[in-house]
């Protein structure tokens, strides 16, 4: 039950960061529940890798690491589905802090 309300939260962390970026568009909201199960899955598998690679500059700046990470996942997830659309690389790291930041204040609420 928490796996669910953890993705629905993650959903609609995608359609407000969309709805807040210009630079973002998302079709639907069956296209948020399937982006946020591709960037998670990615984050699991691809994510973790990535963060090994770069593990020496989690040292000096962990949360931008963190948020370059995820724009990356978030910009390959982009360009997988036809219905997401993230025009470029900052637009996925602007995506990546909104999505935080909502996560953050929306999480308290689980």
């Amino acid at each position: 039950m928490h796996l669910l309300l953890v993705w629905i939260l993650s959903a609609l962390s995608l359609l407000i960061a969309a709805y807040v970026l210009p630079s973002v568009e998302i079709g639907s909201f069956g296209t948020a529940m399937i982006a946020a199960a591709l960037i998670g899955l990615l984050n699991a598998t691809l994510g973790f890798l990535l963060r090994l690679i770069v593990f020496p500059l989690t040292w000096l700046l962990p949360g931008l690491v963190y948020l370059v990470c995820d724009a990356i996942m978030i910009y390959i997830v982009s360009r997988i589905l036809r219905d997401f659309a993230v025009r470029n690389f900052t637009a996925a790291f602007l995506c990546a802090l909104v999505v935080a930041v909502v996560n953050i204040l929306l999480g308290g609420l689980l």
